[in-house]
């Protein structure tokens, strides 16, 4: 622990925030239908989708036509996913010769990237074919990554809304955010990418001599083109099954600089671009602060914790003043822990290093801030719309403890908007708390374990806690290639998922009919430093009552034993 990895870390973190700021003004740009400096190139393409498809951009829809578009669009999207992973062995573009995958797996792999999870319970380049990477999974990374987009842009219409009706329209929201900002950027981050290293082919492998001098087969795939998606659109996975700890995935500082602030500055970006559009960018600022407060907090809690020496290596007299295992020699701590929290605070999920290899305190920090909502800043406008929420449990706490009705950016608060909040909120402990419960005791759940006690239980944990918070990373030893695991983890994806998008979808739909109100002198200030704490509270409360008591039996429990090593218990 030194200056200079504390100043890794804030360059890090500092620049996807800096970075998205921008971004988010063009995002707005484009979620409102304003003039674009791409505007010559693609509006003759985006209007050739229009017209294949018979949608009128200027219609808008309710809530509830919105939410059933997105809907129906994702099923589509599952459907052929599954198709393409289940017929891979007959499809073109098939060079390594892999078959098709078994019904649970291809299940849990569609609606992982429909979900925007990519959780991956196999190998990526023992499994899946070119074709599947890139007209499926790579596919499916820009399309939920627009999914989560539209949701936040809905909202943000329903707060500048006075009576209104309609939240906008789902196809005109996916289609201009796919065109206008995920392909430039990812387009532009890809050949970066390849030129700084990063392999892209579309050959099945190259041949090495190693410093024996043998022969070596080593998988090659079309990775800088998936790389860039994957962090931008805040999907996670890989054509890599060590994803970003791989040299041909990343290669370098640079690469490593590049990639860590892609999870993260489209997630900025989207709450930037909701301050626009709903015209509350002091109040947004609030929203950025007390996300950048917890995610800084956890950043340094987890660098601390991992420039530790492991107590059994102290114990058997080895020189080991920080954690490195699991962690690339060439990255180091600081990058390590600085991607760590990134991937968990967004619901990105890709890892440049392996987190069941972390101190127990730190793998326990992991879950915890998927555990918050993935809102740290989570995924591209799914991050910020579940931030809202938050904001709005957070006036209405107040409003009860002065006796007001509360209000958020000139809209009353009332039972039906908390009522819907409170369901996109609770799914999340339900899902991973549920299923987990289950796992503990069902012995086909637990023959996926590789270890007992409180690491296995940290194991299930984590992997429930990934699916449902649409995260995707893992902690190693959990086998869940299994038909147990890719279905019951495949649930907690739809559910974390969909579940707290309609809810989101419903918010907006009530706010958007009520008048909008101007401040008055009871109006509670939502941009001050107050506020701020409130919010930060509330957050904390929420994951630390409902999380707790698992957690204190998982990663604490073996946090302690840890310790005996030392003789110090």
């Amino acid at each position: 622990m030194n200056i200079q990895g504390w100043g890794e870390i804030a360059l890090t973190l500092g620049l996807a925030a800096l970075l998205g700021w921008p971004i988010g003004v063009y995002m707005s740009r484009v979620w409102n239908g304003e003039c674009t400096w791409l505007d010559p190139v693609l509006k003759p393409v985006e209007g050739v989708f229009y017209r294949a498809a018979g949608v009128d951009p200027k219609r808008s829809q309710g809530w509830l036509g919105y939410a059933g578009a997105l809907l129906a669009f994702n099923l589509a999207g599952f459907i052929l996913l599954y198709g393409f992973l289940r017929l891979q062995g007959v499809l073109p573009f098939n060079p390594q010769g892999f078959s098709g995958l078994t019904a649970d797996q291809a299940f849990n792999v569609a609606v992982s990237f429909v979900t925007n999870t990519n959780w991956q319970s196999y190998g990526g380049e023992t499994t899946m074919s070119t074709f599947s990477q890139m007209a499926g999974l790579t596919v499916q990374n820009f399309l939920s990554a627009a999914t989560g987009a539209t949701v936040a842009a809905a909202l943000a219409r329903a707060f500048v809304a006075d009576r209104g009706e309609g939240v906008g329209n789902f196809w005109a929201d996916l289609t201009r955010t796919t065109l206008y900002v995920l392909l430039p950027l990812s387009f532009g981050l890809a050949i970066a990418l390849a030129g700084l290293g990063v392999v892209q082919s579309l050959a099945a492998s190259v041949q090495a001599t190693t410093v024996e001098g043998g022969s070596q087969s080593l998988p090659l795939f079309p990775a800088a083109s998936q790389l860039a998606i994957k962090q931008l659109g805040i999907n996670g996975g890989g054509v890599f099954n060590v994803n970003s700890a791989h040299p041909f995935e990343n290669p370098s500082a640079v690469t490593n600089l590049l990639t860590a602030v892609s999870i993260n500055v489209l997630g900025w970006a989207a709450f930037f671009a909701f301050g626009r559009t709903a015209m509350a960018g002091r109040n947004t600022r609030a929203l950025v602060a007390a996300a950048m407060i917890l995610l800084s907090a956890s950043t340094a809690a987890m660098y601390v914790i991992e420039t530790q020496p492991a107590p059994a290596l102290v114990a058997a007299g080895v020189d080991a003043s920080l954690n490195m295992e699991g962690k690339e020699v060439r990255l180091g701590v600081p990058a390590s822990v600085a991607w760590a929290t990134m991937t968990t605070g967004a619901s990105n999920g890709s890892v440049n290093s392996m987190h069941a290899s972390y101190m127990p305190l730190g793998g326990g920090l992991q879950m915890f801030m998927m555990q918050l909502g993935e809102i740290l800043p989570g995924g591209i406008g799914s991050g910020i719309a579940v931030m809202v929420l938050m904001a709005l449990l957070s006036v209405f706490v107040a409003g009860l403890m002065v006796g007001r009705t509360p209000e958020y950016l000139g809209k009353k608060i009332e039972a039906r908007e908390i009522q819907y909040t409170m369901v996109a909120v609770l799914i999340l402990p339900l899902a991973i708390l549920g299923f987990s419960a289950m796992a503990a005791v069902f012995p086909t759940a637990l023959q996926g374990l590789m270890h007992d006690g409180p690491h296995g239980l940290s194991e299930i944990l984590y992997g429930y806690t990934s699916a449902a918070a649409n995260n995707g990373s893992a902690f190693g030893g959990l086998s869940a290639n299994a038909p147990w695991w890719n279905t019951t983890q495949g649930l907690g994806m739809l559910f974390g998922r969909f579940v707290p998008a309609v809810a989101v979808l419903a918010v907006a739909g009530s706010l958007v009919a009520k008048p909008k109100l101007a401040p008055s002198t009871g109006t509670l200030p939502t941009d001050t430093g107050l506020f701020i704490g409130l919010l930060v509270g509330v957050i904390l409360i929420l994951g630390g009552l409902q999380f707790l008591p698992a957690l204190a039996l998982g990663p604490i429990v073996e946090h302690f034993q840890m310790l005996e090593v030392l003789g110090g218990l």
